[in-house]
């Protein structure tokens, strides 16, 4: 296990009440890599605390538009 940890910040458009927050948080921290993912309303974005390269951006874009948002990459 690498102890090594990245950064990812999304944006996350659709959003609207904080249970989309809720949603899109429990959503990203369910996913198998991912330490912590903090999700700001306000802003729209999803800033995600991963454990290496464990998990590919696009596996997270992928899940939440499944819970029923749009994201992408902020770079």
């Amino acid at each position: 296990m690498s102890d090594t940890t990245t950064m990812i910040t999304l944006k996350v458009t659709g959003m609207t009440c904080g249970g989309c927050v809720k949603t899109v948080k429990s959503t990203l921290e369910s996913m198998d890599g991912v330490a912590e993912a903090t999700v700001d309303l306000d802003s729209g974005t999803a800033e995600v605390k991963v454990n290496g390269a464990a998990v590919d951006p696009n596996e997270m874009i992928l899940a939440i538009n499944l819970a029923g948002y749009d994201a992408r990459v902020i770079d």
